[in-house]
């Protein structure tokens, strides 16, 4: 499908915030091709003094837009801005094409990518909840219909009326299904909190390379590509760190700049793990000449999570892709970053870093652990029974009365265990 990609600027912003905006123009460009049946035949930077309310582009830009569409018989208008249901139906009347905005194009996207029935759901909810917004009056078969036979029929609904309706009730089942889903990860995260196993977090940018290195440290086969949103449904795998202690890192789905709210609360039960999690890998592409504005982004996406009381876990800046700098940019990294410990320099292409990121991760979780001694009475098995659990006890010996146990745990572990009866 031959489409024709937009993306407008406002000319009053000014040098610094074009610089970002040609930026996201290359960004834009790659979602657009992120669908494989479609075809970019032209991409356009616009110029806007301001936004038409009514039709988002002025009626001079429109006449152009019309000339162009039918000299390469463009299907598909993609825009990089978010326009309202208003806007969008009123420029589909006078364009006779189709029209998506950045949320609609990242939808698509997702909804391509969707590969378990868990990512399907998340991303149908997020879909549905955005139709809703989109329902206008836009069509011919929009008059009344009539409730029944005769005058005992009623006025009936509109057609967007029973459109709303029925989108209704496929969020409604969705989120049943997403609640089981919910409740059903929580036992799983239960059940790992049990075993005492941490649970390490990737997240990023889209394209910042997550999957490569959860492929690297767990021998996993997770899609690799040079691509936005290579990766769409969560991975969990448990790897050995240091070949010792037994972790479980998962990997998440690239965050992106406007990442639509929908997507953000269709995915609470993946990104819910993140919450959960007990160290956060920011991986970062620190060969992209936006990485800074990238990680801003990603930053202000955690924030959007629902942390409730739960403070934010300790977080390692992992800079991806090395390899791709030049030796004076990488000469310049290593001297200000190289022996930090919240920043790990990392090559996952040529598997450099791993070492002293698994060294990192194994400080990061034994912080604020300290050893400490224990008094248990032969008669309380439960609580010495948790401990043997936990894998904390370092030794015991017994004495007259009990157990004298020597443990090694963190604060979260001792305040566990105080609330055991």
């Amino acid at each position: 499908m031959f489409c024709l990609v937009i993306c407008p600027k406002v000319s009053k912003t000014n040098r610094s915030k074009n610089k970002i905006n040609n930026t996201r123009v290359e960004e834009f460009v790659e979602l657009s091709k992120a669908i494989e049946t479609l075809n970019v035949k032209l991409v356009l930077q616009l110029n806007l003094s301001k936004i038409n309310a009514g039709t988002f582009f002025g009626h001079g830009k429109i006449n152009e837009l019309r000339v162009i569409i039918k000299n390469l018989e463009i299907k598909l208008l993609l825009i990089d801005a978010t326009i309202s249901p208003m806007q969008q139906r009123n420029l589909e009347k006078i364009l006779m094409v189709k029209i998506l905005d950045r949320t609609g194009l990242i939808l698509e996207i997702f909804g391509n990518r969707a590969q378990t029935k868990e990512g399907v759901l998340q991303v149908n909810l997020a879909h549905f909840e955005y139709q809703k917004t989109r329902l206008v009056r836009s069509w011919t078969h929009l008059e009344r219909q009539r409730g029944g036979i005769g005058f005992m029929g009623g006025p009936g609904e509109t057609q967007i009326e029973s459109d709303r309706r029925a989108l209704n009730e496929k969020i409604f089942r969705i989120r049943n299904d997403l609640k089981k889903v919910i409740k059903t990860r929580r036992l799983q995260r239960s059940n790992r909190q049990k075993n005492n196993i941490p649970i390490i977090s990737l997240v990023g940018y889209t394209n910042s390379g997550k999957s490569s290195i959860f492929n690297y440290l767990t021998n996993s086969n997770v899609l690799e590509k040079d691509m936005l949103f290579a990766t769409l449904d969560p991975k969990m795998s448990l790897f050995s760190l240091l070949g010792s202690e037994k972790v479980i890192l998962l990997d998440t789905v690239g965050f992106i700049s406007d990442l639509p709210t929908h997507l953000i609360s269709a995915f609470k039960a993946t990104l819910e793990e993140v919450v959960h999690s007990n160290i956060i890998l920011h991986v970062r592409d620190i060969s992209h000449k936006e990485s800074e504005q990238q990680a801003e982004d990603v930053k202000n996406t955690l924030d959007r999570l629902d942390w409730g009381t739960k403070s934010k876990p300790p977080c390692i800046e992992v800079y991806n892709k090395i390899d791709k700098l030049s030796d004076s940019d990488f000469n310049e990294l290593r001297s200000t970053n190289g022996n930090s410990k919240d920043k790990v320099l990392l090559s996952a292409l040529d598997g450099k870093g791993f070492q002293y990121l698994q060294n990192q991760i194994k400080r990061s979780l034994s912080y604020n652990k300290k050893f400490e001694e224990l008094f248990i009475d032969f008669s309380d098995t439960k609580r010495r029974g948790w401990l043997f659990n936990k894998k904390v006890v370092s030794s015991e010996a017994i004495v007259d009365n009990g157990f004298v146990l020597r443990v090694y745990w963190s604060d979260d572990q001792k305040m566990q265990f105080r609330k055991l009866s």
